[in-house]
């Protein structure tokens, strides 16, 4: 348990985008193969086989946060008024905070 929390806190660090995380990220995965644990074995192999998109997320400064905002805050209000209204009042919802 103590090399699994190891290995958390290390992935976690290299979660900051930073010149040289990439080169950090072959360091982590295989010391993450090296322990043996079938989770982090998963996860190795999903970083493995998309690997660019891995080491752009970790290198690179740029952020999808606000897109994800605009798009997860219709789905709540469609979720709340599932079943209650036509699509005149969802429509109002939305355009009118």
């Amino acid at each position: 348990m103590t090399a699994f929390a190891d290995l958390v806190r290390g992935f976690a660090v290299l979660l900051k985008p930073a010149a040289g995380n990439d080169v950090k990220l072959t360091e982590w995965i295989a010391a993450a193969r090296a322990v043996d644990l079938p989770h982090l074995r998963s996860l190795t192999n999903g970083l493995e086989i998309d690997r660019p998109a891995a080491d752009a997320g970790l290198t690179l400064p740029y952020q999808n946060g606000r897109t994800e905002g605009v798009n997860t805050r219709p789905k709540r209000i469609m979720r709340q008024m599932h079943g209650r209204a036509a699509f005149d009042l969802l429509r109002h919802r939305i355009l009118l905070p």
